[in-house]
Formats: C-alpha cells, sequence, structure tokens
C-alpha cells in the first residue's frame, strides 16, 4: 500500500525536477506540505527559483492556481474580496478575490503591510472568507505557498507573529552549488520545459488520507513537545546560555507541525512509521519561525537555527525498538 503513494509522489518530483535543478531539500518540503496539507513559506535572496517552484509544483499537481504579488498599495479585498453595488441589478454582489484557488503563491509576502497579510489569516486557518455578513469556503484542497526576501528592508513590512504561526514549514533556501548552477545556466539556453500534469487533486486528497495512517510512536510525540518546551523553558533543559536570547518560544503548533509534518515525510520515503530522524530533520523548519528573538540575540547576531541547534544538541533522542516482536 505504502509503495503506490511514494511511487507516485516520485514521478511529480522528478517532473518538478525536469525545471527546477538542485534545491532538493526544498522541494522535499513541498512535498511534505502538499501531502500534510499545510502552509508553505520559503525565504531566500532572489534567484533561486522560489517562485518558479511553486508554479511548477501547482502545474504538475493539476487544480486550480492564482498567484498574488504582494505590493505596499495592496487593500484587503484584493486578497478576498468584496460586494460590489450593481445598478443594474439594484443590489450588491460579491465579487470573490484570488484566493478562491487551491494552490495560492503569495510571492513577496513581506512586501505588503500587515493588514493585508491578516487577511490571510482566516482562510489560512478556516479554510473560509467572510466578505460582509456571508461565509465562503475556499476549494478543497486549500495550501498557501509564500515567499519572502530577507535582504531588503525598504518597503518590506514584518509579519505578524500570529500569521508566521499558521505555516507549517519555514524553509530556508541557499545558493545552489556549483554544478547545480551550470545546470541551470545551461538550462536557460533552450527553450522552457513544458511540465505535464502527474497528479490529480483526488490523488492528493488520498494521499493526504493515507498520510493519516502512518504510525507515531508516543515516545516520539513526547519528543516534539520537548523540543518546543526547551524554546520556552530553556533552563529546565540546561541551556542557561539560551534563556537571553529567546522572548517568546513555539506556540503549541509548534510540535503539533512537527508531527504531521513528520508523517508527510515518512510517506514521502515509503515508510508507514515516523522515525526520530524524521523529526530531527524537520524540527528546524517547523520552530524557527514560531520563535520570537530578544533584542540580545539580535545584538549578537544570533538567529533562531542557532537557538534550535541548541535545543536539538540538549533534548535527549528516544530510542525506538523498531520491529520488536509482539510478546506471546
Amino acid at each position: 500500500m505504502r509503495s503506490k503513494p511514494r511511487a507516485r509522489l516520485e514521478e511529480a518530483l522528478v517532473e518538478i525536477k525536469r525545471v527546477i535543478a538542485g534545491q532538493d531539500e526544498m522541494l522535499e518540503r513541498v512535498l511534505v506540505c502538499l501531502v500534510a496539507g499545510g502552509h508553505l513559506l520559503i525565504e531566500g535572496v532572489p534567484g533561486l527559483a522560489k517562485t518558479l517552484t511553486i508554479k511548477t509544483t501547482a502545474a504538475v499537481l493539476g487544480g486550480s492556481f492564482k498567484r498574488i504579488q504582494f505590493t505596499p498599495d495592496l487593500v484587503p479585498s484584493d486578497l478576498v474580496g468584496t460586494r460590489v453595488y450593481r445598478p443594474d441589478q439594484g443590489g450588491f454582489e460579491t465579487d470573490l478575490g484570488p484566493v478562491f484557488c487551491n494552490f495560492l503563491l503569495a510571492d513577496e509576502i513581506n512586501r505588503a503591510p500587515a493588514k493585508v497579510q491578516s487577511a490571510l489569516l482566516e482562510v489560512m486557518q478556516e479554510h473560509q472568507v467572510t466578505i460582509g455578513h456571508d461565509t465562503h469556503v475556499v476549494p478543497d484542497p486549500f495550501l498557501v505557498m509564500a515567499t519572502q526576501n530577507p535582504i531588503e528592508s525598504e518597503g518590506t513590512y514584518p509579519l505578524p507573529e500570529a500569521q508566521v504561526d499558521r505555516f507549517m514549514l519555514k524553509v530556508l533556501v541557499g545558493y545552489p552549488e556549483r554544478d547545480e548552477e551550470l545546470t541551470v545556466v545551461n538550462r536557460s539556453l533552450d527553450d522552457p520545459v513544458e511540465v505535464r500534469r502527474v497528479l490529480e487533486l483526488e490523488e492528493l486528497l488520498q494521499l493526504q488520507q493515507a498520510v493519516k495512517s502512518v504510525y507515531v510512536d508516543p515516545g516520539l510525540v513526547s519528543y516534539a513537545v520537548s523540543l518546543a518546551a526547551a524554546t520556552r523553558e530553556p533552563e529546565s533543559f540546561g541551556l542557561d546560555d539560551v534563556k537571553g536570547l529567546v522572548a517568546y518560544g513555539a506556540s503549541p503548533r509548534g510540535p503539533i507541525a512537527i508531527v504531521h509534518a513528520c508523517r508527510a515525510l515518512a510517506l514521502v520515503h515509503g515508510r508507514d512509521y515516523v522515525i526520530p530522524a524524521d523529526i530531527r530533520a524537520l524540527a528546524k523548519d517547523a520552530l524557527r519561525h514560531r520563535l520570537v528573538l530578544t533584542y540580545q540575540a539580535l545584538a549578537e547576531e544570533r538567529t533562531a537555527d542557532d537557538v534550535l541547534d541548541a535545543v536539538l544538541a540538549a533534548v535527549p533522542q528516544p530510542r525506538l525498538e523498531l520491529g520488536r516482536p509482539a510478546a506471546a
């Protein structure tokens, strides 16, 4: 049963890689969020194929796709829609915004003010939008995949903590290796690749259901909770040096995101159970955007990843006896 989901996901990944060279970790995280049904935030400098990755993924999966280029002059109705008066009908009519799609690309999301960013809160959490007195449900599945540029401060706005907490994972994208960059440049000399649709929406929904049967040992759930707790009470885990760096630790959505993302990662790897390595692989992606650092951390140029590296080193990893024979 597990081989078929893995084969279908690998087929989709191969099709995406016809366009995207390298960035294997980012592409894997995209699949994880798709299968787990969580939103994804990708951060990296310009030119690293963040937008192209999301557009290509949407093309491979089918379904409706919309792109919103966030700018400082956007207003909330540009995203969710508004009520418009129709003189010929003598009444108001609701014009739904671009969020009513299966895959929404929020490009350079940190270029819009907080009022616009907050307009996404309801639809990201509840999969619905309230316009006037009416509530409108977005299509299923619905995923927000956002990009942001970390190196510019002119015309950008920090994302509200309440919004970044809605993203299951935040992935940091770095520069490609030399061989990968050579492939990118060589591909630019040819005509763009026409990707084919590999997965239908119905298959994606089936994968999202299949991930719910992936087994998570209670010890691993406890491990995920301990990682989050260590960001809130570092002194309880012997992390006195970290205490002054974190103003607010990860919310309960942190360990929830870890566990659900790890189930999806196990399915991508063809397993029906989660292992400790899955949690260690995804812990930073699930927690880094949920930490609020202190001014001391900013002054010392310490990052959330620095804190999480210390947390992962301090919190003991559980030992599981996988494949243990059942008692007679």
